[in-house]
């Protein structure tokens, strides 16, 4: 049979915007080499693969296995792909339009439910750890003067001056990789609807740039919430295609709030299916 495929812009309310990812819903669990293969062909930073646990196999429950491939690597945690693939299982029918969702993933079970509007996932917090001066070699291949620096697993993690700052970057990216396999990049905002702003950037992964990323914003919510002193904060991703999210610390754990519009619906083929 011919496998559906849905393409999804994500942290976005009209199309075009936000991030865009692939969602494959799927009977039973696949090899990771076909996803591998297939997330190539789809060709965007990420394919979300999503196979139902339980009582979802019979088509009432809200347990399922949701892994993530980019065009070259499979990921460990990624936002707007876990947002895409809830959208299309409330869109679809696969879940009732009031069912909250409960994703197992390789960064554990990740939750997802509609409030207020959005679609709110419940992510880890991932505080970065401060890094040391001097910084001349960060601020080399970031190409501004930074404020702060810190890490966070394998991204260097940069505040800088200020919006503009953030808005007008552009990293060596070669240089980049030199000192981490990713760059977040962020500021207070200046734009009053929002709290602070960013970019990522993950050449170590084959993304150049990042249009709107959940796991940046696990790392800047703690991050912002301690320099703010709040926990509800509103974020802007400045990437070309930009993407607002909503974000609420909430302990060790992040809930990230967006919306999502469907832009394609599609098939693959049995060939391409593996039938």
């Amino acid at each position: 049979m011919a496998l559906e495929v849905y393409q999804v812009d994500a942290f976005a309310d009209q199309p075009f915007t936000g991030n865009p990812a692939a969602v494959v819903p799927l009977a039973a669990a696949r090899d990771a080499a076909w996803m591998q293969a297939v997330a190539a062909e789809m060709n965007l930073s990420e394919t979300a693969f999503l196979v139902p646990r339980g009582a979802a196999a019979a088509g009432g429950g809200a347990e399922w296995d949701l892994r993530w491939f980019t065009p070259e690597v499979e990921m460990e945690l990624c936002g707007h792909a876990t947002l895409a693939a809830a959208h299309v299982l409330w869109e679809t029918g696969r879940l009732p339009a009031a069912a909250s969702v409960r994703f197992h993933t390789l960064s554990g079970v990740l939750a997802a439910e509609r409030r207020d509007g959005l679609v709110e996932l419940d992510f880890p917090a991932l505080p970065p750890v401060a890094e040391p001066r001097p910084w001349p070699q960060v601020a080399a291949v970031v190409g501004a003067e930074p404020v702060w620096v810190g890490r966070r697993g394998e991204s260097l993690v940069v505040q800088l001056e200020d919006e503009a700052a953030v808005r007008g970057l552009a990293p060596d990216l070669t240089g980049l990789l030199q000192l981490a396999d990713g760059l977040i990049a962020t500021a207070r905002a200046t734009t009053p609807a929002f709290d602070f702003v960013s970019r990522y950037f993950a050449p170590g992964v084959g993304i150049a740039e990042d249009p709107v990323t959940g796991y940046a914003h696990c790392v800047l919510t703690p991050f912002w919430a301690e320099r703010l002193g709040r926990d509800e904060m509103s974020a802007y991703q400045a990437s070309r295609r930009g993407g607002v999210v909503r974000v609420r610390l909430a302990g060790d754990r992040v809930r990230l709030g967006g919306r999502a519009v469907t832009v394609l619906r599609g098939e693959l083929t049995p060939a391409a299916a593996g039938d």
